[in-house]
């Protein structure tokens, strides 16, 4: 599907983010089945919104609002990365009266207390992409979930087309025991046997995803392993800055399995010709999990069709060797921070991170 009349500019703000909706653009568009009759507002809660990939989330997320003219008020808020501020905010919503609340609970089961109350309290509540425990009908509305083990196992596929003998495997992820690197744990080695080596730290090297914890550990497995074939990591862009570690030690930079970016499809066009070994396999990087989720939101409030879908599955995006579905894509008119992968046009992706 193709989305249009992206609202120009998107404020992101430390507190909550007021917008009315209207309805003169949305007019002229066909209205989706999953936009009931119903009139009610919507609130979309990050736990943390601090980085592009979360603003072209959020945008995305805005946008897909913008399709249902019954929304009549949308608001944004961000805790900051501050358990207690996600939890005040998911409270405060509530209490301001919003209809619907779809929720990044990155807090994952210490938000649960707060969803849970909001849904008791007759509200709908959303939470999405991370789990927050607890049980659908019970805790909230509707989970909307994201197949990571699904990554893990075309990751997978992939690294056995191009190492089909085996080989070491460094796998990276974000914060220590997240659920999303060990789901895609479990698709990795439901399909690669034993002679693919994972020579990380069980069950993945931790980064935070983030771009210099990722450069200082990616440094020591260099030096730790004489031999590294295949870097599986979930967030692309955060390896840019640490990839260029093996050319300083006289390696080719290995094969890469990981989610999509500009930042890096444009690094691997600039060093590919001088890395011989650097093939580059990516999953789309999952902006539009939010998409989902807001669908189920505005179809449970206002009495629109439910979608068919619970669970977002990234597909692959791009491969250097085969060309499909795409080849490795670079916009360098664009900023670095933005992702071909999404479904909002990359020019609105970069107004979104202020680009």
């Amino acid at each position: 599907m193709k989305y249009s009349n992206f609202a120009k500019g998107l404020a992101i703000s430390l507190g909550a983010t007021v917008m009315a909706l209207g309805s003169a653009n949305l007019a002229k568009a066909e209205v989706p089945s999953w936009c009931g009759p119903k009139k009610a507002t919507l609130a979309l809660l990050d736990g943390y919104g601090g980085n592009s990939w979360r603003q072209v989330t959020t945008a995305s997320g805005k946008q897909t609002v913008e399709l249902c003219p019954s929304i009549t008020k949308y608001e944004y808020a961000d805790g900051q990365g501050d358990t207690q501020k996600s939890i005040s905010d998911i409270k405060s919503m509530a209490a301001k009266g919003v209809d619907a609340l779809v929720v990044f609970g990155d807090a994952g089961p210490a938000v649960l207390p707060a969803i849970t109350s909001v849904f008791k309290s007759g509200k709908i509540i959303v939470p999405y992409r991370v789990a927050v425990g607890g049980k659908e009908g019970v805790n909230y509305s509707k989970f909307i979930g994201s197949s990571f083990e699904n990554d893990g196992a075309t990751w997978g596929k992939w690294i056995k087309s191009v190492l089909p003998k085996g080989g070491n495997v460094l796998f990276l992820s974000g914060p220590a025991g997240n659920s999303q690197g060990l789901d895609e744990l479990k698709g990795l080695k439901s399909v690669l046997g034993p002679e693919y080596v994972f020579v990380n730290a069980q069950p993945f090297d931790v980064t935070n995803w983030d771009p210099a914890l990722t450069q200082k550990v990616l440094t020591a497995e260099i030096a730790k392993n004489a031999k590294i074939d295949v870097i599986v990591s979930d967030f692309g862009p955060s390896l840019v800055g640490a990839l260029p570690t093996f050319t300083k030690q006289g390696k080719s930079i290995p094969a890469l399995a990981t989610s999509d970016g500009n930042s890096l499809g444009c690094f691997w066009h600039d060093n590919q010709a001088s890395n011989p070994d650097f093939k580059l396999f990516t999953v789309a990087t999952g902006n539009d999990n939010v998409r989902l989720a807001v669908q189920w939101a505005v179809a449970l409030a206002t009495g629109g069709e439910k979608p068919k879908d619970a669970i977002f599955k990234a597909p692959a995006f791009e491969d250097s060797v085969s060309g499909k579905p795409n080849a490795v894509l670079c916009r360098k008119d664009l900023p670095g921070a933005i992702y071909m992968s999404s479904e909002l046009p990359a020019e609105d992706q970069a107004k979104a991170v202020g680009q």
